[in-house]
């Protein structure tokens, strides 16, 4: 290998691991004014929703803080999106508190301790998919069981948060557990705390459905206007910081943050107990493979926009990195959030090192402006949750899986169900389970059709969508799936049935289209259906095998066995056999197909 070539490769390992080499050497001066722009509003959105979602989480409000800074800054060396915004979330957040709960007490040193260390595990997990390039496990979480499973996290987590904005308790591992116990909190419910909470939810409500058109109507642009919706959590809590200090809330009763420490984090490696780290290494996986579907779900359908271009193996790296820095930082698990990746797009984000200048934001403000948070009520950041996750609630999409397929709709309508009732974990698991049971149980079952020739043409289709041909003495059968040891015997049945039923049969035809591979169940099959064939005196063939499963089956007997032969197209098959009705099928006159 030439200098030059080897420096060349060199060079294209570093930029694959290391985007911002290749992003970065194309830094502009207009590149830096806008990610500057996005950085100052997105970070007007992350400071509320990182003080909410760490209370969420059951940690002290600065660790979302924490949570918001290393993982941007590593995000924009890693990752491969030049949008997605990395940080604290709500699903991952609950799924903190859902884990760590079983280890500790909230408020206690050890509860801080096991969700940082939870990050810690979460990353390096994350890391070794990336480097192993294992990506392809998110895809045993189909999007029915996410869709499910963010439905049910959303009614969960707005079902809790209802206690604070109503000045109660309520306490439970499921949304059952806390809709019991907020039906018995409700005669405490504290006036002032509940007028704040639903004050700030009916503001926020209106802020999302109202505002947007009241600035159009004063002249904003819609883009401007969007941007203005996004931050109006921020107004929230200014003026309910406003009115708490004012009339002194805090000392009737109202719940409020109180001191949230100032400075930066100082960065420490998590708890390094093995035994704490194998109870939350299957929590760790879960929030994981969520956090990174969610995340790459977002990233691209936002690099699609602007046909660019998004590496999955790396943005598990990314990720990966993001987790690890916040566990040293002293932050919990994060990942990409929509909410703001979509304000980081629509704002004009052009690198992730708008990521970077939110990090810098976020640091100034726990820097100085942590203080000022002292009066901020419970209430108003419990409300902000609420409107924020009640927008991940989607029963449409049960009502599209219906009617598009059974299986999906009882993966999501159990994911919903188990979850809501048991938890999260279990739900996650249940639907999981089921997806791969469902899968497994239509793949053992594939779609068999007899088909026949269509008039006028080579065509073959199934018998029972169109007016064929058929004939008699042939049985022609198109098999439209991979032949592998959970459906072989289902194959074999179906064929020795079909002959069974019908005497004047003399060669059955094995249409394989759709056949991408065969295993060595499915030849074991394809043998015994061989040599029962030609105890009846019946010849086997096969049409249309695709060039791989054939050279598959050159390297086993059952070529040389066969008792009819392997065949280009079904047409030329049945041609073999009966080259004078096959010809005066061709010339015939179409007939009119019975459906398409």
């Amino acid at each position: 290998m030439g200098k030059t070539s080897f420096i060349r490769k060199t060079s294209g390992i570093l930029r694959s691991y290391f985007p911002i080499l290749d992003w970065g050497s194309k830094y502009t001066g207009k590149t830096f004014a806008n990610d500057m722009i996005v950085a100052l509003i997105v970070t007007m959105m992350l400071i509320p929703q990182s003080l909410a979602y760490a209370i969420l989480a059951g940690l002290p409000p600065e660790v979302g803080l924490y949570a918001s800074m290393a993982p941007l800054l590593l995000y924009a060396i890693f990752g491969s999106s030049r949008a997605l915004a990395v940080g604290p979330v709500a699903v991952a957040s609950l799924m903190t508190a859902a884990a760590v709960g079983q280890l500790a007490s909230q408020g206690t040193p050890e509860y801080l301790g096991a969700a940082v260390a939870l990050a810690m595990v979460s990353g390096l997990l994350l890391l070794a998919m990336g480097f192993l390039k294992l990506g392809f496990l998110a895809n045993f979480l189909s999007h029915p069981v996410i869709a499910g499973f963010i439905t049910a996290s959303g009614l969960q987590i707005a079902a809790g948060q209802l206690a604070p904005v109503l000045g109660i308790h309520a306490e439970g591992e499921s949304f059952l557990d806390i809709v019991i116990s907020l039906w018995h909190s409700i005669p405490t419910i504290h006036v002032a705390t509940t007028a704040i909470g639903i004050g700030s939810l009916l503001f926020l409500f209106w802020v999302r459905s109202g505002l947007k058109p009241l600035l159009i109507r004063l002249g904003l642009s819609a883009k401007a206007s969007d941007i203005m919706v996004k931050v109006g959590p921020v107004v929230a809590i200014v003026a309910t910081i406003l009115i708490v200090a004012g009339l002194g809330l805090a000392d009737k009763g109202v719940r409020i943050v109180g001191k949230v420490p100032g400075g930066l984090p100082k960065l420490a490696m998590p708890p390094l107990d093995m035994a704490l780290w194998m109870k939350i290494l299957v929590p760790a996986l879960l929030i994981s493979i969520v956090g990174y579907v969610e995340s790459i779900s977002v990233a691209l359908t936002l690099a699609a926009k602007k046909r660019q271009r998004v590496d999955p193996d790396q943005e598990l790296i990314a990720l990966g990195a993001a987790n690890v820095g916040s566990a040293i930082s002293g932050g919990f698990p994060v990942t990409g959030g929509f909410a703001r990746s979509v304000v980081n797009f629509d704002a004009g984000a052009e690198t992730p090192a708008a990521g970077a200048f939110t990090a810098v934001g976020i640091a100034l403000t726990t820097m100085f402006l942590t203080p000022l948070l002292f009066f901020l009520p419970n209430a108003t950041l419990a409300a902000t949750i609420i409107v924020a996750v009640l927008s991940l609630v989607n029963f449409k999409a049960l009502k599209h899986a219906w009617a598009f397929s059974k299986a999906d709709f009882s993966a999501m309508a159990v994911t919903i169900l188990i979850t809501l009732i048991e938890g999260i974990e279990p739900g996650l698991i249940a639907g999981v389970a089921l997806s791969i049971v469902l899968h497994l149980y239509s793949t053992s079952r594939p779609h068999i059709a007899m088909v026949g020739q269509i008039a006028g043409t080579p065509h073959f289709r199934n018998v029972k969508r169109h007016n064929v041909v058929i004939y008699p003495e042939i049985l022609s059968l198109r098999v439209d799936e991979s032949l592998f040891f959970p459906n072989a015997r289902f194959v074999e049945e179906y064929v020795n049935e079909a002959v069974a039923a019908n005497p004047d049969i003399k060669h059955v035809i094995l249409e394989c289209p759709a056949v991408n591979a065969i295993d060595i169940s499915a030849l074991e099959s394809l043998e015994a259906i061989n040599l029962r064939l030609k105890d009846g005196g019946i010849t086997f063939h096969l049409s249309e095998v695709k060039g791989p499963v054939m050279d598959r089956l050159k390297r086993s007997d059952f070529i040389k066995e066969l008792t009819g032969n392997v065949h280009l197209t079904q047409y030329s098959a049945v041609f073999s056999i009966n080259p004078d009705l096959a010809r005066q099928t061709l010339n015939a006159n179409p007939l009119s197909p019975v459906q398409e």
